[in-house]
């Protein structure tokens, strides 16, 4: 007796339309606050104040401009900082609460992710509070590393450690959790495996976690990179706060904004900016080849 296929499942008249809904939504604010302001931006990167084009010439201007290598010399040095730290102690973090019990892991989560509702003008006041030798509850140890007066311990030497630190506290409890939520996606018969074969904790999480996500540490390292060269609140505030002995220039995102607003440029402000897109870009290009990032998977 032969036994007929069962009947496809009938799709919704508006299913298949859903997706391109949501998606135009998204396309109109990307045109109408992405891609239309970025070139904008090119536009004005090659013309003069007058609206003739000069090709170039403001990249020029600005590349000879005597702060221009130093603002993105700190933001190189902050970079470095921020995402080897990031990288190391969010993974080691989020490795270990992965093998911690369910409360313990729950309650740690939360701890991590708390100070990120302080970001932005709030956590720098936060932490000026707590650089401050004179009102810091950590006075004795700032006295013990030599730092007697803010003055001190917001050194321009210092300032790159300082704003590593500030974006950690602030940024890295959520990569913390999407580290966590990554390694909960490892099948547990591929671990239940490896601890069969012999593997310590140590190889576990080197030979089989690590790689597992990778894409999850390329993806936050991209966008680690791309919100640190956009440094501006924290050096501003900074740089208010040292009465003038923190240059107001320190990163090229304050560079920019002395170039539009303070000498009325915006034509070398605007190739100011587009440096620090085409930065991102190539940065991100080469993480997302590097690492297979929109490889699709294939079922075996």
């Amino acid at each position: 007796m032969r036994v007929d296929a069962p009947a496809p499942p009938r799709r919704s008249r508006w299913g298949g339309a859903t997706g391109p809904v949501f998606v135009s939504l998204y396309t109109v604010l990307l045109l109408a606050f992405g891609l239309g302001p970025t070139g904008y931006a090119i536009y004005l990167s090659m013309t003069n104040a007058s609206g003739q084009f000069t090709g170039l010439g403001q990249y020029v201007k600005a590349f000879g401009d005597f702060r221009f290598a130093g603002a993105f010399v700190n933001i190189g040095t902050y970079l470095a900082l921020w995402l080897v730290t990031l990288l190391v102690l969010v993974v080691v973090l989020a490795l270990m609460l992965h093998r911690l019990g369910r409360w313990a892991s729950s309650a740690l989560r939360f701890m991590f992710y708390l100070p990120g509702a302080l970001a932005g003008v709030a956590s720098v006041l936060v932490w000026l509070f707590m650089l401050d030798p004179s009102a810091s509850p950590f006075s004795s140890v700032l006295h013990l590393l030599g730092q007697d007066t803010l003055a001190d311990t917001i050194l321009p030497s210092h300032l790159a450690l300082v704003f590593m630190v500030i974006a950690f506290w602030t940024g890295a409890g959520g990569w913390i959790i999407v580290m966590y939520g990554a390694l909960n996606n490892i099948p547990l018969e591929v671990l239940d495996a490896a601890k069969v074969d012999g593997a310590s904790t140590l190889q576990l999480a080197w030979h089989i976690e690590i790689p597992m996500i990778k894409k999850w540490i390329y993806y936050m390292l991209i966008l680690a990179f791309a919100t640190g060269t956009q440094l501006f609140v924290e050096p501003q505030l900074v740089y208010a706060a040292s009465g003038g002995d923190v240059s107001p220039t320190w990163s090229p995102n304050e560079l920019a904004y002395t170039f539009a607003f303070q000498n009325g440029n915006f034509n070398q402000a605007a190739a100011v900016s587009i440096c620090l897109l085409l930065l991102s870009l190539i940065v991100a290009l080469f993480l997302v080849f590097r690492s297979g990032l929109f490889d699709v998977e294939e079922d075996a």
